[in-house]
């Protein structure tokens, strides 16, 4: 998928419809010329609703539709007829979509799986007709309810990327070599900061048919947390993942400040982050020999963590076994 057709926040107006008056008719033929009232109820005014699909990836299509509208509910007519309820509008996102008050940033609902509903606005209740206020001293009451009106207001929906292990590292520690290698997701490669400017997904198989979700995020920067460089607008798709795996590049000038600067940003964004199950990975490990290996790993000690490499497959076995047994120790 292009990386301009990635849209994971849009900020979109919605109104549900009007109901429908209830209707005052009386009730009049060659017969019986002063019959009761038989006005019928207006109809419900049509929903906005929010439904999560699949089929659906990112939210470009509502870069394109910023006003949802559903429509109104008809009168009520005569012999007690109910007006037609108006039509509902029903907003697809993808799976992992939260909706939030634009004006006050309150989340309004999530949808996390597949089919999953929410009502965003109900449309307004039809009036009812003037058969439901006669009684015995008001026999023929000339008046009807109008209906409820529709509710309105503007909203901001943001996909979280749903997986369930999230690569978290500064721009060119590997991330996207590595999904590149252990699944079959293609994101830019290149050797200069912030290839991937749009987060990716890959599916990575492994024993006996089993399989998990990576996602892979723009890199970090010191600072990511205030909103410098893409970190702000990118972290909350780590938000949703089960296991976070941290990558430092074994060239970096000091693994261990590397790895507390990436842990503060994440705290810093969301500290409930840290209470997921996380796992240092030591990527390009190619570019050492076997004694600066060892060397690491003493001054590591402690820390659970993994050296591969991307281009040798060296310690890519031991990376997904390690992975696997986080996501499967509960």
């Amino acid at each position: 998928m292009s990386e301009s057709n990635f849209i994971d926040y849009v900020k979109i107006f919605c109104r549900s419809g009007n109901g429908g008056a209830g209707s005052a008719h009386l009730h009049r033929d060659r017969l019986n010329p002063k019959g009761g009232p038989d006005g019928g109820d207006g109809g419900r005014g049509g929903h906005v609703v929010i439904e999560a699909t699949s089929r659906r990836w990112t939210l470009l299509h509502l870069k394109y539709e910023r006003h949802i509208l559903a429509g109104d509910g008809e009168s009520g007519g005569a012999s007690l007829r109910t007006g037609a309820s108006g039509r509902d509008r029903v907003i697809e996102v993808p799976p992992g979509t939260v909706v939030r008050d634009a004006e006050t940033g309150e989340m309004l609902c999530e949808v996390t799986t597949d089919g999953e509903r929410h009502i965003l606005f109900a449309g307004g209740r039809g009036g009812q007709g003037n058969d439901h206020f006669k009684n015995a001293t008001h026999q023929t009451p000339r008046f009807a309810q109008p209906g409820e009106p529709g509710r309105e207001g503007w909203v901001v929906l943001e996909l979280k990327m749903l997986a369930d292990v999230g690569l978290v590292g500064f721009p060119n520690a590997g991330k996207s070599t590595l999904l590149s290698v252990v699944s079959k997701a293609r994101p830019a490669i290149a050797d200069y900061p912030f290839t991937t400017l749009v987060p990716q997904l890959g599916i990575v198989p492994y024993r006996d048919g089993d399989s998990f979700a990576m996602a892979d995020i723009p890199g970090i920067i010191e600072g990511a947390h205030e909103g410098r460089g893409l970190g702000l607008r990118f972290l909350r798709h780590i938000e949703r993942n089960a296991v976070l795996l941290f990558m430092v590049p074994a060239d970096a000038p000091d693994i261990r400040e590397a790895w507390r600067v990436l842990l503060h940003e994440v705290e810093a964004y969301n500290p409930e982050l840290l209470d997921k199950d996380r796992l240092l990975a030591v990527s390009k490990c190619d570019l050492l020999d076997a004694e600066l290996q060892q060397a690491l790993r003493e001054e590591l000690a402690g820390t659970p963590c993994v050296f591969f490499s991307s281009v040798t497959g060296q310690g890519i076995p031991e990376l997904k076994d390690a992975l696997w047994r986080l996501l499967n120790r509960n």
